[in-house]
């Protein structure tokens, strides 16, 4: 009879802790994941927080295979004439890597907009050829295959080699050339 209470006894407490998290906090796994996926902005808020472009954007992490081709996608189009060859373009802008999603680059952060004269070959070729057409207060995505960008080489430490990358452009004011 003994031996019967103690093993019933131990199964009492044994059947417990095999069946419960290893969290103290004594609430389900299910609502901790709930909250961790509501933290995340979804994919049509992310959209359209890239309108604003009176804020520094945040460009979601890329997914999927990256482009072969430079793409480019007007997220605000912006009045008056279209940027051309010659013309320079007053723009703020933030660069992630398309593979990691890292932000590299970005001219809110030095507090000041950055001028780009189109076609001079002063920046990257994706810029040269991605901004053309963009109009003053137009914000845009550019994601540049490694070709138009840095290359087999890359631009070490913050970019590595073939690294397609990817921008948010708003053209602040464009000046003819």
């Amino acid at each position: 009879m003994r031996r019967l209470l103690l093993c019933l006894l131990l199964l009492l407490l044994v059947v417990p802790v095999a069946c419960g998290s290893d969290d103290d906090s004594g609430e389900p796994a299910a609502k901790e994941t709930q909250e961790k996926t509501s933290e995340e902005p979804s994919p049509s808020a992310q959209r359209e927080a890239l309108k604003d472009t009176s804020t520094k954007p945040v460009i979601p992490k890329p997914s999927g295979s990256p482009p072969r081709k430079l793409e480019k996608q007007d997220i605000v189009k912006g009045k008056g004439p279209a940027a051309k060859p010659g013309d320079t373009v007053t723009v703020q802008y933030v660069g992630v890597a398309f593979s990691t999603g890292d932000e590299f680059d970005a001219s809110w952060d030095k507090g000041q907009p950055f001028p780009v004269a189109l076609g001079a070959g002063k920046v990257i070729e994706g810029w040269d050829k991605g901004l053309v057409g963009i109009r003053k207060g137009g914000r845009r995505m550019l994601t540049i295959p490694p070709e138009l960008a840095y290359g087999s080489e890359g631009y070490p430490p913050t970019i590595a080699p073939n690294e397609t990358l990817v921008f948010v452009i708003d053209a602040i004011d464009i000046q003819p050339g």
